[in-house]
């Protein structure tokens, strides 16, 4: 990384973000206090001359915020869906990053095209528009297949954006160890491995073939859903620049006025989007994790179409039922049960007292339970957080960052669509209905079925595996590395099966 370069490149940040008056709308909107608003203001204004201009018809921290790049628009995008943390405003103005950005021309889209798939243009598509959504990574064209007369979407990464998102990734990774160094007390927050998390997720967005993967995996495991519907991607058209997926005709999800006309119930859509990634997340594992209303449409018939799976978040099945847990214990106001399972899973130091962090719980909970959505400062209430996090000495998680952004995405286009939401109430029958089949009885036999699964792979080796671990245990030798052929993983196999066996038996 490149020290002189990444501070140049972050005091320019800051300059583009005072030259465009971005700095001043930030801190009002974050209600910031007042020497901070002093300090910015001393520290950016001599320096305001190298910030960037940026496209002046735009507000200005839209305007800040395309002129530095696509990993800023990144978080501005994040932003756009929290009306009640940046206000609704800051947040309608930040709209513009999701899907209506500059885009670069129909001609460069076309040769890149052709580059990536090897065939004339003219020979695949019959027609292909100008840009019709344009975002930080890539912009969509609408085309017809020549063959068969098929609208469908193209997908065409900018040009050199993977260097634009370098640059700005070293800045960030930059900023990240500065911290750690100077801010010991930060390190609990892993400010390193934040940014690494962020670094994993982009590169993966700047691969198209991998976001085809990840949108046919996506759709094998929600064909069952109702009211909820993917297009299908076109396999043969696709590759590392470019993706060519089914036309979803629908109205954008950001446009309430027009939903409404439609005779669409945005109260409805608000609840069923919530409950559809909850139902990803905790079902499958596998969800969708850049749901702002930049990537989503409301078909004619009421469906919720999904696009754009350059970001899919994975979750292993003990993380979620982790979740699970605590969203439940949350949603039964049982904060001690919330407390144990942070204490089981690891998530607070052993260390700590679980009455107190239960009481602590409990006084973030209780404040926001039969509250109306619109009197809940979230901005107050991730303060808060923040707070007990540091009191316990909580370190991030980082295989949760995809899920807890997401969340909060979710939950802000969920109220956009109704500002009255009870997020508790639309939660709870998905998360009792993951808890019921999930944890207790019947989950324990499932599990022991797929280890009675596993153990039967290795049924032809168990005699010599017994033998060795009788032979190691009555040589003596020099101490040999543990391994899973150890006599204590002989003696799990016995009791896992007999647990199996018994568990059958029981619930026979």
């Amino acid at each position: 990384m490149r020290g002189p370069h990444n501070i140049f490149r972050l005091i320019r940040t800051g300059a583009t973000f005072e030259r465009t008056g971005a700095m001043r709308v930030v801190l009002d909107a974050m209600e910031a206090p007042r020497a901070l608003r002093i300090s910015a203001r001393v520290l950016g204004w001599p320096f305001r001359w190298l910030g960037y201009r940026g496209d002046q018809t735009l507000p200005p921290v839209t305007r800040a915020l395309t002129a530095l790049g696509p990993a800023y628009i990144k978080f501005g995008q994040i932003f756009s869906t929290r009306p009640d943390v940046v206000g609704s405003d800051l947040a309608r103005q930040l709209r513009l990053l999701q899907d209506k950005l500059p885009p670069f021309s129909r001609e460069i889209a076309m040769a890149s095209v052709e580059t990536e798939l090897g065939v004339p243009v003219d020979e695949l598509f019959s027609e292909f528009s100008e840009s019709v959504a344009a975002a930080s990574i890539a912009q969509v064209h609408k085309a017809v297949l020549h063959d068969t007369g098929e609208a469908v979407a193209v997908k065409v990464l900018r040009p050199n954006v993977e260097k634009a998102f370098q640059t700005d990734i070293d800045a960030f990774y930059f900023v990240a160890k500065f911290i750690e160094f100077f801010l010991p007390s930060s390190r609990r927050l892993r400010p390193t491995d934040v940014v690494a998390h962020f670094d994993r997720g982009v590169k993966g967005e700047l691969d198209l073939r991998m976001e085809t993967s990840a949108a046919s995996e996506f759709e094998g495991t929600t064909q069952a859903d109702a009211g909820f519907a993917l297009p299908a991607v076109k396999w043969g058209l696709s590759g590392r620049r470019v993706m060519t997926m089914e036309w979803a005709e629908g109205i954008p999800l950001g446009d309430n006025e027009a939903l409404l006309a439609a005779g669409h119930n945005l109260p409805e859509l608000g609840e069923r989007i919530l409950q559809l990634f909850l139902r990803h997340a905790l079902r499958d594992g596998l969800f969708h994790a850049d749901m702002h209303q930049g990537n989503m449409k409301v078909a004619k018939n009421g469906d919720v179409i999904a696009y754009d799976f350059g970001i899919m978040g994975y979750i292993d099945e003990y993380t979620r039922r982790v979740y699970a847990e605590i969203l439940y214990g949350f949603i039964q106001r049982d904060y001690r049960r919330v407390a144990e399972v942070h204490f089981e899973a690891g998530y607070v130091p052993a260390n700590q007292d679980v009455e107190e962090f239960a009481r602590a719980l409990r006084s973030v909970g209780e404040p926001i339970f039969g509250m109306d959505a619109t009197r809940i400062s979230m901005a107050r209430l991730l303060s808060h957080l923040l707070e007990v996090t540091e009191r316990f000495g909580m370190e991030t998680r980082t295989e949760l960052l995809l899920l807890q952004r997401t969340m909060v995405v979710v939950e802000g286009v969920a109220r956009s669509l109704d500002p009255h939401i009870n997020i508790w109430e639309v939660a709870k029958p998905v998360v009792g209905d993951y808890i019921k089949t999930s944890i207790g009885p019947v989950a324990m036999l499932n599990d022991l079925r797929h280890a009675l699964r596993i153990i039967g792979r290795f049924g032809p080796k168990l005699p010599g595996l017994l033998e060795e671990a009788l032979v190691n245990q009555n040589t003596p030798a020099e101490p040999a590395p543990r391994n899973w052929y150890s006599s204590g993983f002989f003696i799990g196999i016995c009791g896992a099966t007999i647990g199996f066996v018994a568990a059958v038996f029981l619930l026979s």
